[in-house]
């Protein structure tokens, strides 16, 4: 009998730049990791991304653990040399994402930087239309992580996907039915958006869920406001932050999604350096706990 647990598994993130990303594979997984998700960060640095797939799945080896997604963040949009490395990089795992048994490529859109949203869509259209059929034609899907870094709709460096009305725009300009979202509710609470109606709505559009959360420090709204020297808002690990991943989950069961969640650490402002996997491991039970626990009970017949 298939375990339909495992239709969300929970994993983690993994450097694909470190210098032997397979033996940091084979340091976590006895830690109960389902899943990993690979990702580079603006260039893959030379990396021989076949060897770097051959090398993971030897480290996996019978493990029924699964590399649904593959990462590559940065701006492909703009024409300085890491920009450009950018969009070979997209290039290259979407060609090579068949060896990792990817299904899915995530990061940013990027974006003209310093410029207001609309202005990017012209070139956005223009990269992601090639890009989404060079994907299709391989069975790939792409999908843009909900993650402002820093922008707003009148400027930003990296990413347009921000929220739901860029969402409604650039599905307007790419109407492909393998161009989606890789979402997580900490970059919707961060400002203040509610996560959770973004389920009903926009689920058939998740192709990946990170797993990171956030605090909203309302002391410090109430005290500060939200421009003020004290940061209003932490990022946080799934299981120390606002979220009811409880509620998460189950919303996502009932739009139908499958798939991965993959934690997305270095982020939460305590448990990171040394104490990074220890928090990472409490995240990962506590999501196995929010999706119904970490075994499968059969129905008696």
């Amino acid at each position: 009998m298939t375990n339909p647990l495992l239709d969300i598994r929970i994993g983690t993130m993994i450097k694909g730049n470190l210098p032997d990303p397979a033996a940091y594979v084979r340091e976590i997984l006895p830690l109960g990791f389902e899943s990993i998700e690979p990702f580079f960060w603006q260039t893959i640095g030379g990396k021989d991304i076949p060897k770097l797939a051959a090398e993971l799945k030897e480290a996996i080896g019978d493990r029924d653990v699964v590399i649904d997604t593959l990462g590559m963040f940065g701006n492909p949009l703009e024409d300085g040399d890491l920009d450009r490395q950018t969009l070979e990089g997209w290039k290259t795992l979407i060609d090579n994402a068949h060896l990792f048994g990817a299904k899915t490529i995530a990061g940013f859109t990027g974006r003209v930087r310093g410029r207001p949203l609309e202005e990017s869509l012209p070139r956005y259209k223009e990269v992601w239309s090639e890009l989404a059929k060079r994907a299709a034609d391989k069975g790939i899907r792409l999908a843009f992580e909900n993650c402002a870094m820093d922008g707003n709709w009148a400027s930003g460096d990296w990413n347009i996907a921000h929220n739901p009305d860029a969402w409604e725009l650039i599905f307007n300009e790419t109407p492909d039915d393998n161009i989606g979202l890789e979402w997580e509710p900490c970059h919707q609470m961060v400002y203040l958006i509610d996560p959770i109606p973004q389920i009903r709505k926009w689920a058939p559009k998740f192709f990946h869920i990170h797993g990171k959360d956030a605090t909203i420090r309302w002391d410090v709204i109430r005290e500060n406001g939200i421009f003020g020297k004290y940061p209003f808002v932490q990022m946080r690990s799934p299981g120390f932050g606002d979220s009811d991943w409880t509620r998460v989950i189950s919303e996502l069961r009932l739009a139908g999604f499958k798939g991965t969640i993959d934690i997305e650490g270095w982020h939460d402002p305590v448990y990171r350096n040394a104490l990074e996997m220890t928090g990472q491991v409490r995240s990962l039970n506590y999501l196995k706990e929010a999706r119904g626990g970490a075994a499968f009970v059969a129905d008696p017949a």
